[in-house]
């Protein structure tokens, strides 16, 4: 086995209840909730006891995934496994900065908890929706979204999977355009048209947001930026802290570059993906991505086990 990513799960991944049992047994799973709780009282009880409705508001989903993720991560860390390197997809990327040192939880929690409001503002003022394509390539889905009118690729998730964001109108017309051509479309559960031209103005206010003493720090594990599939700029100078700000703001209406983060990933010699937080979506983009990849989950004590126990580290159970 050689290195192992961190992978940090994205907005649709939410889901009630979720770390829930993890927080419970794991003491450093059980503080990144309380650090939450102590900014945004209800967070945890959002994360164990919400509905399904009101976690797929972006104004939840945002800090309570970012919560879970954080929670998963510093478990497996208080546990001894220390990732060669990191990603986040789309809110995710705040959470990998996180632990990769660029932000204190409390800070991470806190920008996560403002580019929610941001995005919940954007998709108010311009209204649209998200659809994953399955089966088709991604440049025969970039062709259809052209089409369509005005909707964009906007999640490159795996080789035949990419999500499209747009208006509501365009994304029906996309519907019957991926059935043509024997694809498969499928409704993602977010709030807004996320990634796409539709969140300029929450990619504008959140780069004023970074520049008033918000910008990422230095990480010091590499983070693998959405916006490029390439590594955070690591070191001190002031062009790399504004190239850190720059890469997290627009990250925000821009395409998340996810196969090409996975391969990025690869090449740097990491062969085995621990996804945290809810769900199980990057894992299975790893193993539709990367033909020889170990692709694990962790979000119960009973994964976080298993985890641990494929890593050799059983005993480390005990710690």
């Amino acid at each position: 086995m050689g290195q192992v990513a961190f992978l940090f799960a994205g907005q649709g991944a939410q889901h009630p209840g979720m770390c829930m049992e993890l927080a419970e047994r794991e003491p450093a799973a059980r503080a990144v909730f309380e650090t939450a709780d102590a900014a945004r009282p209800g967070t945890s009880a959002q994360c164990f006891e919400g509905t399904q409705e009101e976690l797929n508001d972006t104004a939840n989903t945002q800090p309570c995934v970012f919560a879970a993720d954080l929670a998963c991560a510093r478990a497996l860390e208080a546990h001894g496994v220390a990732p060669a390197a990191v990603a986040g997809f789309s809110l995710g990327e705040v959470a990998a900065l996180t632990f990769a040192g660029s932000y204190t939880d409390a800070e991470g929690f806190a920008l996560v908890c403002h580019r929610a409001e941001l995005m919940a503002a954007a998709a108010e003022a311009h209204p649209g929706a998200m659809r994953a394509i399955l089966k088709l390539d991604a440049e025969t889905v970039e062709g259809l979204a052209q089409q369509a009118g005005e909707a964009w690729p906007v999640n490159y998730n795996s080789p035949q999977q990419t999500v499209v964001a747009g208006a509501p109108a365009a994304l029906e017309k996309l519907d019957a355009l991926v059935r043509d051509a024997k694809g498969r479309s499928m409704p993602v559960a977010v709030s807004g048209a996320f990634h796409s031209p539709y969140m300029a103005e929450a990619s504008e206010n959140l780069a004023a947001y970074l520049a008033e003493g918000h910008a990422p720090a230095a990480p010091q594990v590499p983070v693998i930026a959405n916006r490029t599939a390439e590594a955070y700029p690591a070191g001190n100078a002031t062009e790399d802290a504004t190239a850190r700000a720059a890469l997290l703001a627009e990250q925000v209406s821009h395409p998340v570059q996810w196969v090409r983060t996975l391969h990025e990933l690869e090449s740097r010699g990491i062969d085995t993906f621990i996804e945290v937080g809810p769900g199980k979506t990057l894992t299975g983009l790893v193993k539709r991505t990367l033909k020889d990849a170990t692709a694990l989950t962790c979000e119960t004590p009973e994964q976080l086990d298993a985890v641990l126990e494929a890593l050799g580290m059983a005993d480390a159970k005990e710690a």
